[in-house]
């Protein structure tokens, strides 16, 4: 490939750009910024990627001592405004952090497709299905704040964003959102792209960041087994999106290996191991309408691959 083709494959990704609602495009390649479109340092809202963050610092959390994912609710005393039936009070924390509760009780800040895919209540036991359920996500940061003694936002500042130089994220970017439908409060995170591509490049490293091991390997490995089939969307892990056979962009082959934390509206944190790189890709969510759908995004991603194989000299 020559230079003319990379710049024409990086024109080319630029003008996608500009016909969808992105409002930034962050790339990088062994932890050097290949490609920036748009602002890097603007706090966007991250919407369900902060499943993804609460992850990270529960991993932290059960190397120190401090968390077992084998407790019960009934032995958290952990309960909601319709109070939970002892079989959904058996479910684990291992199964609210694998989306398979079993609990479908009413949650707080779901999008409509949440609300859609949920189950009847009491229709499955703990651990036989997996659904993408916000109750289970919500809880589990009760969990986390029980169990660890600390604010959420302000464990992720500590523990993450200082250590791996984040230069944007402050704790007020983050808060907890109660709402009429469950006791248990959503935990909204604001991040800039810049802060966001270096979360990424954390997991890309294994957790290791500049001779320090932040989240541990162990952790990291786990977090990306697939422990459930996600269908169309591929698989599902410790509140992280996998690649299932390349699958789980509409139209858009991932390498092997692939995964991603994802916001409503277009938010996305993909990592993508073979190509050593991370892509980062946000929208301005608080302008209602805006939003970059998953079709949207599939065909920007094979946009991306097809500007990083140019700049590889490989054959696409």
């Amino acid at each position: 490939m020559t230079t003319t083709h990379a710049n024409q494959a990086r024109d080319a990704l630029l003008l996608r750009c500009d016909s969808l609602d992105s409002d930034a495009l962050l790339i990088l390649r062994g932890g050097v910024s290949l490609l920036e479109y748009g602002d890097m340092r603007r706090r966007f809202l991250c919407h369900s990627m902060r499943k993804s963050f609460l992850s990270a610092l529960i991993g932290i959390q059960v190397a120190r001592g401090g968390f077992d994912v084998s407790l019960t609710l009934a032995a958290l005393d952990i309960d909601d405004i319709n109070a939970l039936s002892d079989v959904e009070r058996s479910a684990t924390l291992y199964d609210l952090l694998t989306a398979r509760s079993g609990i479908y009780h009413p949650a707080n800040y779901e999008t409509q497709w949440m609300t859609r895919i949920k189950p009847p209540r009491h229709s499955q036991p703990p651990g036989c299905r997996w659904s993408y359920n916000n109750w289970d996500f919500n809880a589990l940061g009760s969990a986390y704040r029980q169990l660890a003694g600390m604010d959420i936002h302000r464990a992720f500042f500590e523990q993450i964003a200082q250590p791996i130089g984040m230069a944007d994220f402050r704790p007020q970017d983050g808060w907890m959102e109660p709402g009429a439908h469950s006791r248990h409060a959503a935990y909204p995170f604001r991040l800039s792209t810049r802060d966001l591509a270096r979360f990424g490049q954390l997991f890309l490293q294994q957790g290791h960041w500049r001779g320090k091991q932040i989240i541990p390997a162990q952790w990291v490995r786990q977090s990306l087994l697939p422990y459930s089939h996600a269908g169309d969307r591929g698989a599902y892990g410790y509140m992280w999106w996998l690649a299932r056979d390349g699958v789980a962009l509409p139209g858009c082959l991932l390498p092997s290996g692939s995964y991603f934390a994802y916001g409503a509206g277009g938010h996305y944190c993909l990592i993508l191991p073979a190509l050593d790189a991370v892509v980062v890709h946000r929208v301005n969510t608080d302008i209602a309408g805006r939003e970059v759908n998953r079709f949207q995004f599939g065909q920007l991603i094979n946009a991306v691959l097809a500007f990083l194989a140019a700049l590889s000299g490989e054959q696409t």
